[in-house]
């Protein structure tokens, strides 16, 4: 059911949280070190309940919490994100020992999660990934390189994604219990990939690997923009029964059906962001004068202006669209996670450039609030899927 609207009550909410972000985290944000993990950040997002809204919220209030965020705060948004991502997986498929040791440190800001899914050579092609868990007496060996995983090597915790062997059997969870099963009618449908994916997808299983297992190093990577990012190398790590997501096997839509939920929400954050741009030029514009008037009365200017607006529009419908297609187990959730999270994260790229144009060469000076915005609205076109990959999955589900 799309909505087209938001009710007084989410709208109240909005402005509060944009508030927060604002007066209360983007302070600490400023005192981070750049490419680190900020944990005084992190604590406040805990104090703050807002972390706990990431598991506990709909898809819909995931991004109005994402947008929100994103005008007042980028930093704490994208915090705010990582730990959602590395730590859904652990909501979706793990077990009650899993849950009860990570989950309330996690919504605390105690504990700092990653989603160690990208390899050197496999990126948007996750099916393809090579890292290798090798059957021991206790259970597996971990060898193998991740690369480009946020809050690496920093995370107190890892979902890592490994290949167990092709077309490994599902197994009961280390629990006994039996994992929900993404692909269910009870669960968001699963991600759509193409059919050599699909076979390149078997055998892949989740773990859950703390960081102080022996054998697991990292070193950070310098970004264009300075998020805590990093590669793991991982020399037989030791992993068990007790540190398998879901079941042996089933780990590429434990992944897919994560990506899924956050696709939409990635596309709140550039909504978030694009809105930011578009609030900074439309003050620049109306009070900025040059040949004799505010640049807005210039037909050129004000066009201009019109388009960033209806794109950050539709960008914002579309994000919606997705969110409660998710939230009602619409059967095209793929797709529509797919279109909101490309034409978003596209159309934040074109708002935020639009922006800077407009305000000149003062925009692009160091400290500027669209010269962070520029450096930030980048990354979001190539992570959780590339806008390319991102049209492969709309054509795949177009054509069924």
């Amino acid at each position: 059911m799309p909505v087209f609207s938001l009710d007084p009550a989410q709208t109240a909410w909005c402005a509060e949280l944009r508030a927060l972000a604002r007066r209360r985290l983007r302070p600490l944000a400023e005192r981070g070190e750049p490419g680190r993990v900020n944990r005084p950040l992190l604590a406040e997002l805990g104090r703050l309940g807002l972390l706990e809204r990431v598991f506990t919220s709909s898809a819909l209030e995931l991004c109005l919490l994402r947008e929100s965020l994103a005008q007042g705060c980028t930093e704490a948004e994208t915090a705010l994100a990582l730990q959602g991502l590395g730590t859904y997986p652990v909501v979706l498929t793990g077990t009650e020992r899993q849950r009860d040791r990570w989950l309330p440190e996690v919504c605390a800001g105690r504990a700092v999660a990653a989603f160690a899914l990208s390899e050197p050579g496999a990126g948007s092609d996750a099916a393809a990934l090579t890292l290798r868990a090798e059957p021991d007496r206790a259970g597996w060996r971990l060898t193998g390189e991740k690369r480009w995983i946020s809050n690496a090597p920093e995370a107190d915790f890892y979902t890592v994604f490994a290949r167990t062997g092709p077309g490994a059997a599902p197994v009961t969870s280390a629990d006994g219990r039996d994992s929900p099963d993404p692909g269910s009618a009870s669960a968001p449908t699963s991600h759509a990939v193409p059919d050599g994916a699909r076979r390149g997808s078997r055998g892949v299983t989740a773990f859950l690997v703390p960081a102080d297992r022996p054998g697991l190093t990292g070193s950070p990577l310098e970004m264009l923009s300075p998020h805590p990012v990093g590669a793991l190398v991982l020399d037989a790590v030791p992993v068990t029964g007790e540190d398998v997501l879901g079941e042996v096997g089933r780990g590429f839509r434990t992944a897919m059906t994560t990506l899924n939920l956050f696709r939409p929400s990635v596309g709140a954050f550039a909504v978030g962001m694009a809105q930011a741009a578009l609030d900074a030029a439309l003050e620049h514009t109306a009070t900025r004068t040059a040949f004799g008037g505010p640049l807005k009365d210039l037909q050129s200017v004000a066009h201009q202006v019109a388009e960033m607006a209806t794109r950050t529009e539709a960008a914002r419908l579309l994000v919606y669209a997705a969110a409660c297609a998710y939230d009602t187990g619409a059967p095209d959730v793929p797709a529509r996670s797919a279109m909101a999270k490309l034409y978003a994260t596209e159309a934040a790229q074109y708002v935020v450039d639009a922006a800077v144009q407009l305000h000149g060469a003062r925009a692009l000076q160091r400290g500027h609030p669209l010269e962070h915005l520029y450096r930030e609205v980048r990354a979001p076109r190539i992570y959780e899927g590339a806008t390319e990959v991102q049209r492969t999955i709309i054509a795949k589900e177009l054509y069924g």
